[in-house]
This record gives structure tokens, sequence and C-alpha cells, in this order.
């Protein structure tokens, strides 16, 4: 289960800085795309910040017990 979360944590984290990226993208370059996206790019970053949280926080307590 330790190798489980090895692989998960840099996962979770790499999604919410690549969506934490083209979001900031999508919010300065502006136009069509901006608006189609930046929202919709900024509510999933948050939705992947909760799933990043979850993950560390069930990996700590696996390691704890």
């Amino acid at each position: 289960m330790d190798r489980l979360f090895d692989l998960l944590i840099p996962i979770a984290l790499g999604a919410v800085l690549i969506t934490l990226c083209v979001g900031v993208f999508a919010l300065f370059k502006g136009g069509d795309f901006g608006r189609s996206y930046s929202n919709k790019l900024m509510r999933l970053r948050v939705v992947l910040q909760f799933v990043a949280i979850l993950v560390l926080a069930a990996a700590f307590w696996w390691r704890s017990h």
C-alpha cells in the first residue's frame, strides 16, 4: 500500500499543478478560449486539490498505523 501512495501523491499533485497552469493561461489569454475554459479549469483545480488532500491524509493515516 505504501507503494500505491508513493505513486498517487505525485500524480495528484501534478494534476493540480497542470490544471492550475492551464487555467491561469486561459485566464490571461482571454477571448473565446478564456471565456470557455478559465472558470471550468479553476473549478476542476479545486476538485483536484480536494482529491490531493484526501490522498495525502490517507497516506499519513496509513503510515501512522
